[in-house]
């Protein structure tokens, strides 16, 4: 694997104590990488350029910490708390593991990654904001204001850190899938209480690819170990700098990290509440998505393993390999089914989901959302829905050349001629009526799909 990881202008802060030691870090990682992919006395090698690696970062930590001191940084203790998070446990965490597996390559690959990662995100972050070129806090906002911003410092980090423009195209996310997914869930507790908080950040794969990838320099086209490993720190780093904007998680820390299916987003994103959840293009790099949760309201819990220090590797490693699965088994015809009935999207994704990929919308502007981000085969549209009902979000499909041709059956409770007649002159692909059997209805559209086939 042909990688090593780029020293870029923009990680300069401007002091040049600081930016010297930023530089050797990134060349301590580097001659490590070589060490390791050329396997010459690889264990003892690593033993060594660990010991100075660490060393360096400690000396680093103490320097800059002094000179915040030295300029009076009005936020240093928050900062050298995060230098001793990394330097007490990830660090030593990182340390056991190599032990633990005698140095293997995939243990080594492992502590690149988070290292390259937490370099990068706190270099962009956290240190870009001892000289002012970023703010380390906003003035503190009013409740009405706080979600803007809350966009704003996403989309001004998404341009500090990878020099991005990103658009806000929903301030309602509700879990629509686009494109290949990662899906990364954060929880945060208050010391001594119950209460939690959950991030969780939705990426478009080439989006990883096209940044973070970018950044580290690994030259690949597909997710592996070293640039998953790298995302999950950078990750962190973005959704710390993000919280310091809500003020309901002041105090809160970091107890739990993991990464998800995407049945398992959408299981989360169906039960529990939604406090923030923005998503964003940013045009052809890819999407992604920001969300802020309460889960101690809800009594159900979605099945996921926390990835701790001894099981991080494999963890990732089993990640990539279900992902790999998937991506090579067939792919099935998707559809979207559109009702604001829960009951009726539910008993649809069960009646379909063995077959078919099934993705939700609880409205018409919802669908249309969902079509633009992930375009199904096949959309099975209830007439009947407030705001927007189904003729009428049928005629804002149609009004779109690249949405034009999108099959679309109504499903729906009316029969009468004169609703059917007001529809067909939009060229609806079928009209099923929801009092049918539930194998009818799944007959049917098995026969419109073999019919598309044949």
């Amino acid at each position: 694997m042909d990688t090593r990881f780029e020293w870029q202008d923009e990680f300069n802060i401007g002091v040049e104590l600081i930016d010297q030691e930023h530089q050797r870090l990134f060349k301590i990682i580097n001659k490590l990488l070589r060490f390791q992919e050329e396997e010459k006395d690889s264990q003892f090698v690593c033993q060594e350029g660990i010991k100075y690696f660490k060393g360096h970062a400690l000396k680093h930590f103490a320097d800059e910490e002094a000179y915040m001191e030295s300029i009076g940084y009005e936020d240093l203790e928050q900062h050298e708390r995060i230098h001793r998070g990394f330097q007490e446990y990830t660090l030593p965490a990182l340390e056991e593991e190599m032990e633990r597996t005698d140095y293997s390559v995939e243990a080594m690959e492992h502590f690149l990654g988070v290292c390259a990662g937490w370099l990068v995100g706190h270099t962009l972050t956290e240190d870009q904001a001892i000289t002012g070129k970023r703010a380390r806090r906003w003035a503190k906002l009013l409740p009405g204001e706080e979600l803007a911003a809350i966009e704003k410092v996403v989309a001004q980090l998404v341009f500090d850190m990878f020099h991005l423009e990103s658009q806000m195209v929903s301030n309602a996310y509700h879990g629509e899938k686009f494109g290949t997914g990662v899906y990364y869930r954060l929880v945060y507790g208050m010391p001594g209480e119950e209460k939690q908080q959950q991030i969780i950040l939705a990426f478009e794969e080439k989006l990883l690819i096209n940044t973070v990838g970018k950044v580290i320099g690994i030259q690949t086209n597909k997710l592996d170990t070293m640039l998953m490993h790298a995302t999950r720190y950078t990750a962190r780093q973005f959704a710390q700098r993000v919280t310091e904007q809500i003020p309901a998680m002041d105090g809160y820390d970091l107890k739990e990290e993991n990464l998800l299916s995407y049945e398992q987003l959408q299981a989360i994103f169906q039960r529990e509440p939604l406090q923030v959840s923005l998503l964003f293009s940013t045009g052809g790099a890819g999407y992604f998505a920001f969300s802020v949760i309460a889960p101690h309201l809800l009594e159900e819990h979605v099945d996921t393993t926390p990835i701790e220090a001894d099981n991080a590797m494999a963890e990732v490693e089993q990640y990539l390999m279900k992902r790999e699965e998937q991506n090579d088994a067939a792919p099935r015809s998707k559809i979207l089914v559109v009702d604001d009935s829960m009951t009726i999207r539910q008993g649809m994704k069960q009646l379909l989901e063995p077959d078919y990929e099934v993705a939700l919308a609880e409205s018409g502007i919802a669908a249309i959302r969902t079509i633009t981000l992930n375009r199904p085969d096949l959309v099975l549209l209830d007439y009947e829905m407030p705001v927007c009902d189904g003729r009428q979000t049928l005629e804002m499909l149609r009004s779109a050349p690249e949405f034009a041709d999108v099959p679309v059956i109504f499903l729906t409770g009316r029969s009468d001629p004169d609703s059917v007649r007001k529809v067909m002159t939009l060229k609806p692909a079928g009209y099923l009526l929801k009092y049918l059997k539930p194998e009818e209805i799944k007959q049917k559209i098995d026969a419109f799909f073999a019919k598309q086939k044949g």
